[in-house]
Formats: structure tokens, C-alpha cells, sequence
């Protein structure tokens, strides 16, 4: 579970119309009473979903580490995730790179005494599985093993997360893969637009934007990461998830066995820095010139953070304007109503490290792209002037309380919801929390929390497309500005 990739919305993900019907399905199982209409399913109903998930136990080990044990006799199939209070935010600013590479060759490279490829054979044999990454935030480890083989699958596992060997033919290999990487960034109109949208937002250099590139990757040897790894990987740093087919106290043993003797170490300070946003009072638009006949957009500025008191109201505000697919009001007038675009939509990601970003997005032909930016700043300015309806108010609190129960869908989600919440400083009943706050909440609220936080002034607006037609189109909302990239490799 490697945090900080993306900023994500915890418990108010997107319901796709698969999703709606999975929710539906799963109000039925539950034995909730519907009632339909023939002919229109909209009119479905139901009661919400009430669920309680069981409650793992919490575990210290003597030298700091937390763990999570949850039994689940099903089948005979452990899960095990640590998650590491270790991250690319820690990348020193000449070696960007460094922090992901750590984390592929610790998976890749060997280590505890085994080899790289008798760690592969190993895995091979007995059909286990282990993951190593390190994302912006935070780093992942998991096994996945048949319970009988666990004391292999443990062995190797321990192996590569205390004592990486970090073979020097494997990092080679692992610093070819990522330059590649870097030289591909330009072939994908909509992964550039990402990239260039957050840039602007927090800055270049800021650890939630900066990017490797191929001389940060080149810099970085063998010694980097194992000092990298000495510095940011103690065991009193580690938050251990362990599900599936087996005893608490053999389990204890085995990790005690295992980490035990790993001494404890100066965990580095999860703290990212917030970004002071310039008031321009208007929008801010860019270009970048793109071969291609569609145009990808992006419009939004940073937001709040998660645990913010109008986070709920701002999330429900987001789901009824674009954040919900088929039922969101963008979506009904930019796809459905008007044919402009096929996917669009809008957006909150919010974290607890970083600021959060909202946003509007489209794939438009590029004759459309002033016309989707106008609905778009129709819509939010709606969103911030006008109450919501009761059907929209009630369709977007269903979805969300129904979808409660997909938190906890698995013994290894209820257990990784939790590692999530402490690793980041929140209340275990930190969802139930949101829940019970969307069920109270009223349109005012709603209305208050659009109009303070959807700020169309404050819109930074990117476009990837043809330099040929987007500054004439772009001209309507401000001066434009092209963004030139600069070739990698």
C-alpha cells in the first residue's frame, strides 16, 4: 500500500454505474427492502447497508514495530503488508529517483544471504509472491503465500526488507528500466497534462511535484540506497497487516523470530510543506503544443486537507457536480446533454500530509475546448450560488453510506483501512466518522462549503493539444502562457 502516488479521496471514491450496481446488489443481500417502479430503476430504494466489520488486534513489538492480526480461516492463503514511514519526499534534491530505486532493488536485488535469483526460484517453487515499492510517503512490502509455506515466504520477505542486498547487475538494470521510463513521458498527451497541472500547482521543486529525470537517475549508485535504507527503515517505523490462515500466537512467534532482534532507529518526520498560492484573481491559462486532434484539460486549485472541518460537505459538493460519473451534473451537461466530451468529470483529492487539489477535467475535440471550459465554469459557478436538489442531496448520501461496506470488503482491507488511518495520524473509527457526518448533512452546508472552497479566480487551467488552435480558444479566460517541454534523452 504505497501512499502519496496519488492524492486519493479516502472513503469518497468515484461509483462508476458498476459500482451503483454492485451497491444496489449488495442492499439486497443484505435483506434491505426495496421498492421499484416497473419501468424506471431510478426510483429504486432502499434502507442504508449496516455493517460491522470485525476488529483486528493491535500488537507492539518490543522494538517498536505495530502489527495488525486478523484471522480468516477460508482458505489457507496469509496476506502480510508492512508499510514504511519512508518516502520520495526524502530524495535529496540532486537524486531524485532515489527513494523508488530503493525500493524496486530491495524487491529485485537480493538480500539476507539469498541471491537475487535464488530469490526468484524460491518464489517460484512455492508460489509466493513478494512486493517491495516506495512511493511519495510512504513504502510497501507485502507476501502473499499458501499458509503452509509461510516459514519460507517469512524467511525471504525478512530477508529483503531488513537486509537488501541490493546486487549492483540488478540496480543497473533497475536505472535502465526508469530512464527508459523518463524518456516516455512525452509520448502521452494525458499523463503530460498530470504532470504539468501539478507543477503549477505546488511548483516544481515541491517533493508532491518534482520529477527524476535522467541525470538525477544516473547519479544515484549502490551505495545511495543502502545508505538510504539504513536511514529511513527501522523496524519502529514499520506497520505490520497480517491476514489469513492462522493461529495469533504462532504468528506472534514467527514475527518475533523474525524482527525481533531488529534494533529500533530514528524514524524519519512524515512533514510536507505547504505551498503559499499566489491570488491572481483571475485564472491562469497554459498551453503545451501537442500533435494530436483532441485537447486534454485540466482546471482546479490546491484545496483543503482531509481532516478539515468542511471536508464532507466539499466531498459530497464534488460527487454531485462531476465526481460521479453518470449521475453528476457535468457529466449530464458536457457528455450527455451536449456531445463535447467522452470522458470528463471533476475531482477531490485530498491527504493529511499534503494539501488537496480539486479539479475539472475533459478529452475534447479541439474545436470544443472553449466551449467545455465555459460549461465548466457554468457548472461551479452554479455549484456555488444555487442549493443542490433533494434528489441529488439524497442520491449522493445513498451512495456514499451504501458504499460503506467496500471499505471492508476483505479481511486484508479492514486491516490495510486501519494501517492507513494510524500511519496517518487519524481515529480508527475515522470512516464511521464520515459516514455518520455525510448522513446529517443538509444542503446550506453543501451550498457554504462550495462557495468557500470551488474558487473559479482562483482556476489554474492547462491544456495539451495543437499550438495551432488552443491560444485562440484559451484567450477567452486569460492571458496565455505555453508551457515548453524539454526533451528527455
Amino acid at each position: 500500500m504505497v501512499r502519496g502516488e496519488g492524492l486519493g479521496v479516502r472513503g469518497f471514491g468515484t461509483l462508476s454505474f458498476f459500482g451503483i450496481a454492485i451497491v444496489l446488489l449488495a442492499s439486497v443481500v443484505a435483506g434491505c427492502a426495496g421498492e421499484l417502479a416497473l419501468g424506471d430503476p431510478r426510483t429504486m430504494t432502499f434502507k442504508p447497508v449496516e455493517f460491522s466489520p470485525p476488529d483486528p488486534e493491535r500488537i507492539v513489538l518490543d522494538n517498536g514495530m505495530v502489527v495488525y492480526l486478523l484471522e480468516d480461516h477460508e482458505l489457507p492463503l496469509i496476506t502480510m503488508t508492512a508499510t514504511m514511514r519512508t518516502g520520495s519526499w526524502l530524495d535529496p534534491a540532486d537524486k531524485i529517483g532515489l527513494a523508488a530505486l530503493t525500493g524496486s532493488v530491495m524487491r529485485t536485488g537480493g538480500g539476507g544471504g539469498f541471491s537475487a535469483e535464488e530469490v526468484d526460484e524460491a518464489l517460484e517453487q512455492f508460489a509466493g509472491d513478494v512486493s517491495v515499492g516506495i512511493g511519495r510517503q510512504s513504502g510497501s512490502a507485502s507476501l502473499d503465500v499458501l499458509s503452509k509455506d509461510l516459514k519460507r515466504g517469512l524467511q525471504i520477505f525478512t530477508a529483503l526488507v531488513r537486509n537488501p542486498a541490493f546486487e549492483p547487475a540488478r540496480l543497473e538494470l533497475a536505472k535502465l528500466q526508469a530512464i527508459e521510463g523518463i524518456r516516455r513521458r512525452q509520448d502521452n498527451p494525458g499523463s503530460i497534462v498530470g504532470r504539468e497541472f501539478i507543477k503549477l500547482l505546488y511548483g516544481a521543486e515541491h517533493p508532491t511535484a518534482r520529477e527524476s529525470t535522467i541525470d538525477s537517475v544516473r547519479r544515484i549508485t549502490r551505495d545511495d540506497l543502502v545508505a538510504f535504507h539504513r536511514n529511513t527503515i527501522h523496524p519502529n517505523g514499520i506497520i505490520l497487516g497480517v491476514t489469513g490462515d492462522f493461529k495469533k500466537e504462532a504468528m506472534l512467534a514467527a514475527l518475533r523470530d523474525a524482527f525481533g532482534d531488529w534494533k529500533k532507529g530514528a524514524v524519519p518526520e512524515l512533514k510536507i510543506a505547504d505551498v503559499p498560492e499566489s491570488d491572481a484573481g483571475k485564472p491562469e491559462v497554459w498551453f503545451i503544443d501537442k500533435d494530436t486532434t483532441q485537447t486534454h484539460l485540466r482546471a482546479g486549485h490546491l484545496s483543503i486537507k482531509e481532516h478539515d472541518p468542511d471536508y464532507v460537505s466539499l466531498a459530497i459538493a464534488n460527487d454531485i457536480l462531476g465526481g460521479s460519473s453518470f449521475r453528476s451534473r457535468i457529466f449530464n451537461d458536457v457528455r450527455t446533454k451536449r456531445g463535447l466530451a467522452y470522458s470528463v468529470g471533476s475531482r477531490l483529492n485530498t491527504g493529511v500530509h499534503d494539501q488537496g487539489i480539486w479539479l475539472v477535467r475533459a478529452e475534447t475535440k479541439s474545436v470544443s475546448t472553449q466551449e467545455v471550459i465555459e460549461r465548466f465554469l457554468a457548472n461551479i459557478e452554479r455549484m456555488r450560488t444555487e442549493l443542490v436538489s433533494d434528489t441529488e442531496l439524497a442520491e449522493a448520501k445513498d451512495a456514499y453510506v451504501n458504499s460503506f461496506i467496500f471499505s471492508f470488503s476483505s479481511p486484508s482491507a479492514i486491516v490495510n483501512r486501519l494501517i492507513e488511518l494510524e500511519y496517518d495520524g487519524l481515529p480508527k473509527d475515522f470512516l464511521q466518522q464520515l459516514r455518520d457526518k455525510v448522513v446529517k448533512l443538509n444542503k446550506e452546508e453543501i451550498l457554504a462549503a462550495a462557495k468557500k472552497h470551488l474558487s473559479p479566480d482562483r482556476l489554474k487551467i492547462v491544456a495539451v493539444g495543437s499550438g495551432k488552435t488552443l491560444p485562440a480558444a484559451l484567450s477567452t479566460f486569460g492571458e496565455v502562457k505555453e508551457i515548453k517541454l524539454v526533451p528527455e534523452g
